[in-house]
């Protein structure tokens, strides 16, 4: 399979993992010769409740027996999206309480910046140093850093770039401003909080010159920061939620919510203002759905706080510098990016999943199934010590 994979498959590096994969279970992935895993990165925070989580999988199931696609987006009332939408509505803060799915997160970003330009009839946007929206053409104009999309340029006209938790330049967010697009916590970045009520000063600022404020929640989002979002640890609204990954327990699924007066907006003026075949599938809805009451109906984000206190209690060790992050969404620093490289890929041959950052080299990436039980952190912690203490042993 391995073989195929490289002849037939198109690749995103040069330096894939390569795990050939047979199955999984809860916070395991198992390979070929069923060696098992221990899932520290959850598809890269997406597999929010496990891998085959039976709730999710039943949904699935149960919405394959009735119907499929029946027809492009917004035109049926359909179960599974439609009361996804109204259940979230009700965890939402006012006036954010219309959603638009989509089939990606980075497909969110794209009809996010088109409302944002719809709204205000401006056309400048706003986004962050080191921020990542995902990788389509107008989510990488509003990706901060150049490196990754030099060789696509040009690309969408009228960007700027600010840099997260400076105040100072707030004052570039101006009446020409359509709407300035922030991570909550910076992702690619390196798990970046907010600090010194940052978000709140966006929000005032917005609100000043008239400008949308959109929060990108598809990482911090669904559970893993303690919240339903991110945004709702920092006593801040804003105009626009951009959200995917842990959003459909594992199926591929993105959305964005605002308020009714705004998201009306794509409907005419050009009417088909956003549009998509697939977005609102009913089976990833179902999905979506059989999530978000398995995480608004639990303990379960609650757990992710305490599991975090768990990971920063182990995670004790000379070559890790500091722990990054919130609830389950949490990044081990160490000094350089060659002993980062060097704990994730000895860890894999260990069995345990540990991932990188898109930006930060230092950074080890430590964001599994938010259904992680603490035996399995201790499990994995502890490997990942005695790797450190090996690197540190072979460096004497």
């Amino acid at each position: 399979m391995i073989n195929d994979f490289y002849k037939y498959q198109a690749q995103t590096s040069s330096y894939p993992l390569g795990l050939e994969v047979s199955h999984a279970e809860g916070s395991y992935i198992y390979d070929t010769n069923n060696k098992p895993y221990l899932d520290f990165v959850a598809g890269v925070s997406a597999a929010s409740l496990g891998h085959r989580n039976q709730k999710v999988n039943q949904a699935i199931k149960d919405q394959l027996d009735k119907y499929s696609h029946v027809m492009v987006y917004g035109e049926y009332a359909q179960h599974p999206a439609t009361e996804f939408c109204r259940l979230l509505a009700e965890h939402l803060p006012q006036p954010l309480s219309k959603t638009y799915l989509t089939n990606s997160g980075t497909e969110a970003t794209e009809g996010a910046l088109k409302l944002a330009r719809r709204v205000t009839g401006r056309s400048q946007l706003i986004s962050c140093n080191h921020a990542y929206h995902g990788n389509t053409m107008g989510s990488m104009s509003v990706m901060g850093h150049e490196e990754r999309k030099q060789i696509f340029r040009p690309l969408v006209p009228d960007v700027d770039f600010i840099t997260f938790n400076n105040e100072e330049d707030l004052q570039k967010i101006t009446t020409k401003t359509a709407g300035i697009i922030l991570e909550t916590i910076q992702g690619g970045a390196g798990f970046i909080q907010p600090h010194n009520d940052f978000l709140k000063k966006v929000r005032q600022r917005c609100t000043e010159v008239g400008a949308l404020m959109i929060l990108d929640e598809i990482q911090p989002g669904f559970g893993r920061c303690g919240k339903l979002f991110g945004f709702q640890n920092y006593d801040v609204v804003p105009d626009v939620i951009v959200m995917g990954k842990g959003m459909g327990g594992g199926m591929p699924v993105g959305a964005f919510t605002a308020s009714p007066e705004m998201m009306d907006l794509l409907s005419h003026d050009p009417k088909l203002g956003h549009i998509t075949t697939f977005g609102g599938h009913p089976v990833i809805a179902a999905a979506c759905l059989a999530t978000l009451k398995e995480i608004t109906k639990t303990d379960i984000m609650a757990q992710a706080l305490q599991k975090e206190k768990l990971f920063r209690s182990l995670l004790i060790h000379p070559l890790i510098k500091e722990v990054r992050g919130e609830g389950l969404m949490l990044a081990a620093m160490t000094e350089k990016a060659d002993i980062t490289d060097k704990v994730i890929l000895r860890c894999h041959e260990r069995g345990v999943i540990l991932f990188w950052l898109l930006f930060e080299g230092r950074a080890i990436r430590i964001t599994p199934p938010l259904t992680i039980s603490e035996d399995e952190i201790r499990e994995g912690c502890g490997i990942i010590l005695e790797v450190m203490n090996e690197i540190m042993a072979e460096a004497v």
